[in-house]
């Protein structure tokens, strides 16, 4: 429901007019998305919706974009200050000029619709501040999961519900590289290079494979479930980098597939636990069946069950449509003068360490092909409380491995076992650590 605005009604059928920060690949897509869809969007608002200005970094450059010229401005600052503007659309990214370009638009009056999950991650306490003192919407869909409906649904829908776990694949380049990876045996490199040609990477994949990217969205979608103030900085992150070949073979061997997750949970204790990491997961896991470049968000509620948002996570058109979904959103509360309600954080549950996550663990380990060996390792894990269920040497003399496989355990305790494996005589290399989710709690 809306809430009553200070701002004053537009009248039916007033234009309202939307400025546009960048136009990229994502930019482009809004301005046609808005060209030809002008009718339907009117109609559906209740108001036209006119394009009064574009703000880019250079004039003059050929834009394969159907409106004039004239639109094109590179006073960002200008025109999100303007007067008659009524929305701002975000879609430059980063924190900066975004943070002070959107903060400007909130101050002058003019409600916000963006895509810049790293800006949300990092600052969304201040933006969502800013907007409830300002009387503006502030919608931000395509920040996280591309089209996927996601940000509504935990908003909103399942407002009445508790929810009490999020995981889910939210980088589409990750998920590309490691499919490639499971399906095609390829190396890391030879995938990554393979998601460069195709578009699905950038030149500098940093931050998709180190995880940057998706521990932003991580840090949204944490927030939102339970209405607590989560940043960047409060997800564990690891990438993708030191998955190799052998580890997805091991978990192909155990039924598994490795995928990057994004993964928010409350704890037994009321804390909210938020992560991003490799992990094999069964083939029978909804998740497993996600491809390519797409995303998939698996939501745990108390009420509604087990819910997956699923479908294209990036990309202009996606993107652009989910822009568009809240542009609509937002205009219609300018014309009805209502706003929505921001940032729901009443909860402000701590935020669990790292150490304290218990998942399962599948650990390899390259040792002397000797009696007693077994024994020895065995007593490393349960000197550290860190239980087996299997265990199987695969093997001899020097090419002699031991793979280990634990029931739950907490990440500090496992930390504490792999280091202390390391210094067995017996032990040459701990060649691979990787977390095991969705086999049971047990």
């Amino acid at each position: 429901m809306g809430e009553q605005s200070s701002e004053p009604h537009k009248q039916v059928g007033t234009p309202l007019k939307v400025a546009l920060l960048g136009c990229g690949v994502v930019g482009t897509e809004v301005v046609r998305l808005l060209t030809e869809q002008r009718d339907d969007l009117a109609a559906r608002v209740g108001a036209p919706l006119t394009l009064a200005g574009i703000a880019v970094r250079r004039e003059g450059r050929a834009r394969d974009v159907p409106v004039d010229p004239a639109l094109f401005t590179t006073d960002a600052a200008g025109l999100v200050r303007r007067p008659d503007i009524d929305i701002v659309i975000e879609v430059i990214g980063g924190l900066e000029p975004a943070r002070t370009l959107i903060l400007s638009a909130l101050e002058s009056g003019a409600s916000v619709v963006t895509a810049n999950k790293a800006l949300l991650a990092v600052d969304g306490a201040t933006l969502f501040a800013t907007a409830e003192k300002h009387r503006a919407d502030l919608y931000y869909e395509a920040a996280v999961g591309g089209a996927i409906p996601l940000i509504r649904p935990l908003r909103e829908s399942l407002a009445g519900d508790r929810v009490r776990r999020v995981l889910g694949i939210v980088n589409g380049t990750t998920n590309y590289i490691l499919d490639r990876m499971d399906t095609e045996g390829a190396g890391f490199s030879e995938a990554l290079d393979e998601a460069q040609a195709l578009g699905y990477a950038e030149a500098d994949p940093t931050a998709d494979v180190e995880g940057f990217d998706a521990a932003a969205k991580a840090a949204i979608l944490a927030g939102l479930a339970f209405h607590t103030q989560v940043t960047a900085s409060d997800v564990h992150r690891e990438g993708i980098t030191g998955v190799t070949a052998t580890d997805v073979a091991s978990a192909r061997a155990m039924g598994c597939v490795v995928k990057l997750l994004a993964i928010a949970e409350l704890t037994s204790d009321g804390r909210v636990g938020v992560r991003v990491h490799p992990a094999m997961i069964p083939r029978t896991h909804p998740l497993a069946s996600v491809r390519e470049a797409y995303n998939a968000v698996f939501v745990e509620s108390a009420a509604a069950g087990q819910l997956m948002f699923y479908g294209a996570g990036a990309g202009g058109a996606p993107t652009a449509s989910a822009v568009l979904g809240d542009l609509v959103t937002v205009a219609r509360n300018r014309v009805q003068g209502v706003c929505a309600a921001g940032a729901s954080t009443y909860a402000q549950l701590d935020v669990s360490p790292m150490g304290e996550a218990r998942t399962r663990y599948h650990i390899s380990l390259d040792v002397e092909d000797r009696a007693g060996v077994l024994a020895n390792v065995a007593a490393v894990f349960s000197r550290h409380d860190v239980s087996i269920q299997t265990v199987r040497q695969e093997g001899r003399g020097a090419d002699a491995q031991l793979v280990v496989v634990t029931h739950q355990a907490a990440d500090r305790a496992l930390a504490a076992t792999v280091k202390d494996l390391e210094e067995l005589d017996i032990v040459r290399e701990v060649t691979s650590v990787m977390r095991v989710e969705g086999l049971g709690d047990k």
